[in-house]
């Protein structure tokens, strides 16, 4: 399984936890409220889904929507045709695997790609791996960090006026997620609600830089 189709099926898991919904319902909430998804193709939800279905972590139902909610629906979703009509449910089975995929804090946690979808689910996740989660981003973070300044140093000289403008609003990118992170963390340790690290800001999201 790729890393992005594994990102695709634990914020499925974890939206279908907090209660059955169609495919285009599941649509929307990965695009609103995980804005990760903004990039996905909407060709790899119904395939994850059916993957999902077959390993026996949800089922298809029929939809008790009224007939003229259908028909209402049609009108203003039409790519989601039939599929509108059937409801996902998370089964046992899922459930118990999904907070199997709640407990890892393995490397994967902490990447772009995945950590904003697990910090989502942060409200369903115990403390301690919060904590490892937190950590570990902050971590890879901060060797992200040096590597960049260790870089820049090296080529500073090369680089027009613009080309290193963009250099150091990545390196402020990164930072701000750093510093976001540690606030986060001693908010944990200290025991206080998430929002008391910063409740004049919104959260940023991952950085958009990379190792290269």
């Amino acid at each position: 399984m790729s890393r992005r189709s594994g990102v695709l099926e634990f914020a499925v898991l974890g939206l279908l936890r907090e209660s059955p919904m169609h495919g285009y319902e599941l649509r929307k909430r990965l695009n609103t409220s995980l804005g990760v998804f903004r990039a996905f193709s909407y060709g790899s939800l119904y395939p994850c889904l059916k993957a999902l279905v077959q390993r026996g972590w949800l089922v298809e139902e029929p939809s008790e929507q009224p007939e003229e909610q259908q028909a209402a629906r049609a009108q203003t979703a039409p790519l989601a045709g039939r599929r509108a009509k059937i409801v996902y449910r998370l089964t046992a089975d899922g459930k118990e695997h999904f907070e199997e995929l709640l407990s890892q804090t393995g490397p994967d946690t902490w990447e772009d790609e995945h950590f904003g979808v697990r910090f989502a689910f942060f409200g369903q996740t115990s403390r301690d791996v919060r904590m490892r989660v937190l950590e570990g981003r902050r971590s890879r973070l901060e060797e992200r960090l040096a590597k960049m300044r260790a870089s820049l140093a090296r080529t500073r000289e090369r680089l027009d006026d613009y080309t290193l403008e963009l250099q150091r609003h990545g390196m402020e990118s990164v930072e701000r997620e750093v510093r976001w992170l540690s606030e986060l963390i001693e908010s944990e340790r200290a025991g206080r609600p998430a929002r008391d690290a910063r409740p004049d800001r919104p959260a940023p999201g991952p950085s958009d830089n990379t190792d290269r």
